[in-house]
Protein backbone atom coordinates (compact mmCIF):
# COMPACT_ATOMS: atom_id res chain seq x y z
CA UNK A 1 0.00 0.00 0.00
CA UNK A 2 2.88 2.74 1.16
CA UNK A 3 5.67 0.72 -0.46
CA UNK A 4 6.09 3.67 -3.39
CA UNK A 5 5.28 6.19 -1.34
CA UNK A 6 7.73 8.62 -0.12
CA UNK A 7 8.19 9.45 4.14
CA UNK A 8 8.93 12.31 5.39
CA UNK A 9 10.34 12.87 8.77
CA UNK A 10 8.68 14.90 11.52
CA UNK A 11 11.10 16.52 13.98
CA UNK A 12 9.10 18.67 17.12
CA UNK A 13 11.00 21.89 18.63
CA UNK A 14 9.95 24.42 20.77
CA UNK A 15 12.47 27.32 19.25
CA UNK A 16 12.58 27.26 15.51
CA UNK A 17 14.55 30.04 15.17
CA UNK A 18 17.60 27.43 17.24
CA UNK A 19 16.19 24.99 15.37
CA UNK A 20 16.56 26.45 12.02
CA UNK A 21 20.05 27.27 13.01
CA UNK A 22 21.44 23.92 13.99
CA UNK A 23 19.43 22.07 10.73
CA UNK A 24 20.56 24.30 8.82
CA UNK A 25 23.96 26.53 9.97
CA UNK A 26 25.28 23.30 11.92
CA UNK A 27 24.26 20.05 9.76
CA UNK A 28 24.02 21.92 6.47
CA UNK A 29 20.51 20.67 5.57
CA UNK A 30 18.70 23.27 2.76
CA UNK A 31 15.49 25.35 3.79
CA UNK A 32 13.02 24.62 1.20
CA UNK A 33 9.90 25.84 3.01
CA UNK A 34 7.66 26.73 6.02
CA UNK A 35 8.23 29.93 6.23
CA UNK A 36 4.62 30.14 8.19
CA UNK A 37 6.20 30.30 11.93
CA UNK A 38 5.69 26.76 13.10
CA UNK A 39 7.51 24.57 10.49
CA UNK A 40 10.38 24.60 8.26
CA UNK A 41 10.73 22.18 5.73
CA UNK A 42 14.41 21.30 4.78
CA UNK A 43 15.84 18.49 1.82
CA UNK A 44 18.09 16.36 2.92
CA UNK A 45 19.33 13.54 -0.18
CA UNK A 46 15.90 12.56 -1.52
CA UNK A 47 14.63 13.18 2.18
CA UNK A 48 12.16 15.78 3.38
CA UNK A 49 12.51 16.93 6.93
CA UNK A 50 9.88 18.80 8.38
CA UNK A 51 10.71 20.44 11.94
CA UNK A 52 7.67 22.13 13.38
CA UNK A 53 7.09 23.74 16.55
CA UNK A 54 5.38 21.75 19.59
CA UNK A 55 4.78 21.33 23.32
CA UNK A 56 6.13 17.99 23.36
CA UNK A 57 9.67 18.81 21.79
CA UNK A 58 12.19 16.86 23.25
CA UNK A 59 9.98 14.00 24.74
CA UNK A 60 11.36 11.17 22.36
CA UNK A 61 14.42 8.76 24.16
CA UNK A 62 14.60 7.19 21.42
CA UNK A 63 16.49 8.30 17.70
CA UNK A 64 14.06 10.61 16.04
CA UNK A 65 15.96 10.96 12.89
CA UNK A 66 19.18 8.62 11.37
CA UNK A 67 21.39 9.81 8.34
CA UNK A 68 22.84 6.68 6.59
CA UNK A 69 26.70 8.67 4.86
CA UNK A 70 28.14 5.71 4.36
CA UNK A 71 32.35 6.08 4.58
CA UNK A 72 31.82 9.60 5.31
CA UNK A 73 30.92 8.37 9.03
CA UNK A 74 34.16 9.65 11.11
CA UNK A 75 34.66 12.66 8.93
CA UNK A 76 31.06 13.80 9.38
CA UNK A 77 32.08 13.06 13.12
CA UNK A 78 34.86 14.66 13.03
CA UNK A 79 33.18 17.82 11.26
CA UNK A 80 30.36 17.66 13.41
CA UNK A 81 32.18 17.19 16.91
CA UNK A 82 34.63 20.54 15.77
CA UNK A 83 30.90 22.56 15.14
CA UNK A 84 30.42 22.14 18.47
CA UNK A 85 27.94 19.11 18.49
CA UNK A 86 28.22 16.87 21.23
CA UNK A 87 27.92 13.32 20.90
CA UNK A 88 25.85 10.68 22.99
CA UNK A 89 27.76 7.23 24.48
CA UNK A 90 26.12 4.61 25.36
CA UNK A 91 26.56 1.06 26.77
CA UNK A 92 25.07 -1.31 24.63
CA UNK A 93 25.17 -4.83 24.29
CA UNK A 94 27.27 -6.09 21.56
CA UNK A 95 28.33 -2.81 20.61
CA UNK A 96 32.25 -1.46 21.32
CA UNK A 97 33.01 2.19 21.08
CA UNK A 98 35.65 3.85 19.23
CA UNK A 99 35.76 7.58 20.37
CA UNK A 100 32.22 8.81 19.60
CA UNK A 101 31.24 5.74 16.78
CA UNK A 102 29.80 2.75 18.47
CA UNK A 103 30.38 -0.73 16.76
CA UNK A 104 28.73 -3.60 16.50
CA UNK A 105 26.41 -5.94 14.63
CA UNK A 106 27.47 -4.72 11.46
CA UNK A 107 26.68 -1.04 11.79
CA UNK A 108 28.58 1.40 12.89
CA UNK A 109 26.72 4.99 14.58
CA UNK A 110 27.14 8.24 16.51
CA UNK A 111 24.26 9.70 18.28
CA UNK A 112 23.70 13.45 19.20
CA UNK A 113 21.17 15.73 20.13
CA UNK A 114 19.26 18.89 18.47
CA UNK A 115 19.03 22.20 20.64
CA UNK A 116 15.84 20.52 22.18
CA UNK A 117 17.07 17.37 23.02
CA UNK A 118 15.48 15.05 19.71
CA UNK A 119 18.18 12.30 19.34
CA UNK A 120 19.54 12.32 15.97
CA UNK A 121 22.28 9.89 14.39
CA UNK A 122 24.74 9.40 11.71
CA UNK A 123 25.30 5.92 10.84
CA UNK A 124 26.93 3.59 8.38
CA UNK A 125 26.95 -0.22 7.32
Amino acid sequence: MLVDKSAVAMVAVKDLDAARKFYEGTLGLKRVGGQDGEVIVFKSGGSTLNVYRSQYAGTNKATTVMWSVGPELEELARTLKGQGVEFLHYDMPGMTRQGDIHLGGGMKVAWFKDPDGNILSIASD
